[in-house]
């Protein structure tokens, strides 16, 4: 049985949605506040937090950067529909994944067990102990560990997924299609630029190469590539 957190101030929504999650045999605590929300993550025990942008004491990206702080669970942000600035703030800021509202319970939930689904894949590989090397990059994927020119690389949990794919394909295009699966265990929906801004996060993290070039490379039509 999965704990899922909820926090956000529409106490009508949460309750239906609490409904929905739990004839789905998810357990569900909820939070009407940020402040209340924070404490709650932080004390752990939970697979995967939902976090609205939009709360009157503590917006949604301050919880989930406090969050981000101590944590690597996994966070769904609810955002406003169309708003894409809130979106792109909340994935920069370490959110694995948005939903927009209004959205059905059947959306929901479905955002939420695809990307337990990547959650658990992922804990599946950590029994790997395979150190993967390609240049300057190390990743161990059992720890969720990253170097970069022998200095720790700090990685959400999102972007060690998408580095860890390209760094098993280094030299090889791998398709945002892949990727998204991959990382959020899910297909990428059309307009869908979730994708873009993590790897804009990891392509910050590594820097650029000495000619000026990043070391992931875009391959227009087709997806991302790792340098070798």
């Amino acid at each position: 049985m999965s704990n899922v957190l909820i926090i956000d101030d529409d106490v009508i929504l949460s309750g239906l949605f609490q409904d929905y999650l739990e004839e789905e045999k998810f357990q569900v605590r909820t939070a009407d506040n940020g402040t209340e929300g924070l404490q709650l993550a932080l004390q752990g025990g939970f697979d995967i937090v939902i976090l609205d942008v939009m709360m009157p004491d503590i917006s949604g990206t301050e919880v989930l950067k406090a969050i981000r702080q101590q944590s690597h669970v996994p966070i769904l942000m609810f955002t406003a529909k169309g708003d894409d600035v809130d979106r792109i703030m909340g994935l920069e800021a370490g959110a694995d994944d948005y939903v927009p509202k209004p959205c059905t319970p059947r959306e929901l939930i479905a955002r939420i067990k695809a990307i337990l689904r990547r959650s658990e894949l992922s804990r599946q590989q950590q029994q790997d102990d395979t150190i993967i090397q390609t240049g300057p990059l190390q990743l161990w994927p059992q720890q969720r560990k990253a170097t970069w020119f022998d200095k720790a690389l700090e990685l959400t949990s999102t972007e060690f997924s998408l580095l860890e794919t390209l760094a098993r394909n280094a030299g090889q295009v791998v398709s945002k299609n892949a990727l998204s699966e991959a990382a959020l265990g899910r297909a990428l929906a059309r307009f869908d630029r979730s994708i873009d801004v993590h790897m804009s996060s990891i392509r910050q993290k590594l820097g650029q190469q000495q000619d000026g070039h990043s070391y992931i490379q875009t391959v227009r039509g087709k997806g991302y590539q790792l340098i070798k």
